[in-house]
């Protein structure tokens, strides 16, 4: 999945992590005078329409990198996500209930894309006036304070591994969306963070699926669609039709999303038999057996493949993706045989989570209209990071900083998939030629942090590179608010979001020609596609592609800078929401549904 994917969900732990990470790689400490504020607002200020004031920015605290408290963790004003739900979406006259079962949703539960995929869809539907929940695992690491009206529903018992555990329902609402979350009152979900818990997380959600359906079955509630995501919950269809269609719950129908086809679910079929499924019944390969164990001992299972064989309906999150699992990988086999319930849907963002124009995280606001405050935004974080001190006198910061000094994010979580040795290229690359990057993401590999720790001792107390080796949601919307171009190098894509993202806050996208990528970015210099270009492609995995791409990019923002300008604001206009993609996915829903 996409970019914004590293554990945030417990905001202590993430403090603690964001502090030791932004001290031990110091950034340079600069003077700022505050009398340099009626200056830089001249200099921006020059760039602003006839008849506009700068009373959006008289008040701005200017940051810089020696204040106690870095800039993207000051108190912002709340945000309440109800009050952006558009108002002017037309109702559908066919109302569905859709319940989705997930292990993220953003943002009390984000990892990564998937989190924020589960939110948006959600929402759009919501808007579209259907009845939709979310079953989420009540995560010891999830904030309260961000959950509204959180009551406690049911207590009931559900099965794992020969006993009954005792297990709570409760209900809330997290950005306007009715949630239902699952506590065992065993080991499961306690911990820190939302993944990497003391308990066997492959049981975990095993049992979350199973009481999941249970909680349907005690209640008497019967939803038309029941929307798995990824291997944590591929384990539901299975229990869903070989155990509680035979009890009680007739009416769902099963969809599931599979957001990254690398991320399998491996499981034993002693595993399976833990919640109350005879795992040898399962291991065929028509059924859930891995195939790449067959004629091993022992053979394994793979919740995964489960999931596709036994959903009514298969999405995965671009339609390019969709042509490279059929071709590669080995449940290409098993996605062949389930090709007529099997499509590529892509991924939106929400519109309202990610919106320039109302972002409480941002010092300056912009639209494609206004899109002043941009060169604001990008000022106030090279000045909160310390980036190009060489140009911090009066009158002269915005005008040669903003607009001679192209600045590159990559916003994305250091794994193998997302491309780290074309990232750690890009970072000398950028430097070399008179460019500024900025990386924020956190690897889960010891080795890779090591890396990338040594990279930002190397690069951060300089005027040109910062490696933050953390994730803060604060400071990655500031980031893209800032950013002139956005890097997504992804050895592969499944569909992406950082550079939707960095597309609505006018960051023009640099990416490789792969998965989702391939179908929303279109590069400049493809004459063909003039009407809908909006960003820089490169197809190999070598160095020498990256440059390519970069050095394009580069030439474009300094030489053409009116042409640049517009390319900016017609990619902010871009409609990526998820308003535009939610009615895909329910067509998909009422072409499985129970006709009544």
């Amino acid at each position: 999945m996409d970019a914004l994917v590293v554990q945030s969900s417990n905001a202590l732990a993430c403090m603690r992590l964001h502090h030791h990470t932004y001290h031990r790689h110091q950034i340079p400490t600069i003077g700022v005078r505050k009398d340099n504020n009626k200056s830089l607002l001249r200099a921006v200020g020059s760039a602003k329409t006839a008849g506009s004031t700068n009373l959006q920015f008289e008040n701005l605290i200017w940051p810089s990198p020696s204040d106690e408290i870095p800039f993207w963790k000051k108190d912002f004003p709340a945000w309440d996500m109800n009050s952006e739900q558009p108002v002017d979406i037309a109702k559908d006259s066919d109302l569905l209930h859709v319940v989705h079962v997930t292990a993220e949703m953003a943002p009390i539960a984000k990892v990564g894309g998937l989190g924020d995929v589960v939110t948006g869809l959600a929402r759009a539907c919501l808007s579209r006036g259907h009845k939709v929940d979310v079953m989420l695992p009540f995560y010891e690491c999830i904030q309260k304070q961000q959950i509204n009206d959180l009551a406690l529903l049911t207590t009931y018992n559900s099965f794992h591994d020969g006993n009954w555990v005792p297990t709570n329902a409760y209900r809330g609402l997290v950005s306007g969306i009715p949630v239902i979350f699952i506590e065992p009152s065993n080991q499961f979900f306690k911990g820190q963070y939302v993944y990497g818990g003391s308990y066997n997380e492959l049981e975990a959600y095993l049992f979350f699926s199973r009481a999941c359906l249970e909680w349907m079955q005690v209640t008497g509630i019967q939803p038309d669609i029941i929307h798995i995501h990824e291997w944590q919950t591929s384990g539901l269809p299975i229990l869903y039709w070989d155990m509680y269609h035979y009890l009680s719950l007739q009416k769902p129908r099963l969809v599931i999303t599979i957001h990254n086809m690398e991320h399998y679910g491996e499981c034993s079929q002693e595993q399976l038999n833990k919640c109350g499924l005879d795992g040898s019944i399962y291991a065929t390969v028509d059924k859930a057996v891995d195939d790449r164990t067959i004629g091993h001992n022992p053979e394994r299972l793979c919740l995964l493949k489960g999931g596709i064989v036994y959903s009514n309906a298969v999405v995965t999150v671009s339609p390019t993706y969709l042509q490279q699992t059929l071709c590669s990988g080995w449940l290409a086999s098993t996605l062949i045989q389930n090709r007529d319930k099997y499509c590529g849907i892509l991924n939106g963002i929400d519109t309202a989570m990610w919106n320039p124009a109302t972002d409480v995280f941002l010092p300056a606001k912009f639209n494609a209209q206004r899109i002043e405050g941009k060169k604001m935004c990008k000022l106030f974080v090279q000045r909160g990071l310390g980036l190009g001190s060489e140009y911090n006198r009066p009158g002269n910061i915005a005008s040669r900083i903003t607009d001679k000094v192209p600045l590159v994010v990559c916003i994305t979580r250091l794994v193998a998939q997302k491309g780290l040795h074309l990232i750690t290229h890009a970072i000398k690359h950028v430097e070399q030629h008179g460019g500024q990057m900025v990386v924020l993401g956190k690897a889960s590999d010891g080795r890779v942090e090591r890396e990338f720790e040594a990279l930002a001792d190397m690069h951060n107390q300089g005027s040109s590179i910062r490696i933050l080796l953390m994730y803060s949601e604060e400071l990655s919307h500031m980031l893209y608010a800032a950013a002139d171009m956005v890097l997504v190098p992804s050895i592969y894509e499944p569909c992406g979001l950082a550079q939707m993202i960095g597309m609505r806050y006018g960051a023009v996208p640099v990416v490789r020609k792969t998965g989702g990528l391939a179908d929303t970015v279109f590069d400049m210099d493809d004459q063909s596609h003039a009407e809908i270009a909006n960003g820089f492609l490169f197809e190999g995995i070598d160095e020498g592609s990256l440059n390519w791409a970069l050095d394009r990019a580069f030439s474009y923002y300094r030489e053409k800078p009116k042409e640049w300008g517009d390319v900016v604001r017609k990619i902010m206009e871009i409609d990526n929401s998820w308003s535009n993609t939610a009615g895909k996915y329910i067509d998909v829903y009422n072409s499985i549904r129970m006709k009544q």
